[in-house]
């Protein structure tokens, strides 16, 4: 069975969004090892400069790398690739072939580091847009389980 990791910078407060990511977790169980590792996101003072954004990327970064096992690695991004569900469906299918094992990872509210990008196998984004990191997490998990209806032929919303 195919391991999903999904690490994120920082909790999830909003019972709705708990649920959400509760319900799809459940409906993933029957297709995948599902395994959501949340890191601390580090405070961001009020006078927050360049330097200091990067420093706290960085032990940010450093969390989330630590936390990689041996895995295919896809970070969401503004500068990755955007995908259509079909398209994503066959990407996940295509990595089930060489790995046991997904990574994405989801970063805090300044980003990822450049480590984090770097050691990253593919950057991929959802939308141009900007969203709470929190709702990217409900999205991020919706569109792998439509991955898995897809890829076994079942029917589900479109």
């Amino acid at each position: 069975m195919l391991n999903i990791n999904i690490i994120c910078v920082g909790k999830v407060k909003e019972k709705y969004l708990k649920d959400a990511i509760l319900e799809y977790s459940k409906r993933l169980s029957k297709y995948c090892k599902l395994n959501i590792t949340e890191i601390a996101d580090e405070p961001i003072p009020s006078n927050l400069s360049d330097k200091l954004a990067e420093n706290i990327k960085d032990v940010e970064g450093n969390k989330i790398l630590n936390s990689i096992k041996n895995s295919f690695i896809i970070s969401l991004d503004l500068n990755g690739k955007e995908y259509s569900s079909e398209k994503f469906a066959e990407k996940i299918n295509n990595i089930s072939l060489n790995s046991s094992n997904i990574t994405f990872i989801i970063g805090g509210s300044l980003g990822l580091s450049k480590e984090v990008i770097n050691n990253s196998n593919e950057l991929i984004c959802f939308s141009k847009m900007t969203f709470p990191h929190q709702l990217i997490r409900v999205f991020l998990l919706e569109q792998i389980f439509r991955a898995f209806k897809i890829n076994n032929n079942e029917t589900y919303h479109r």
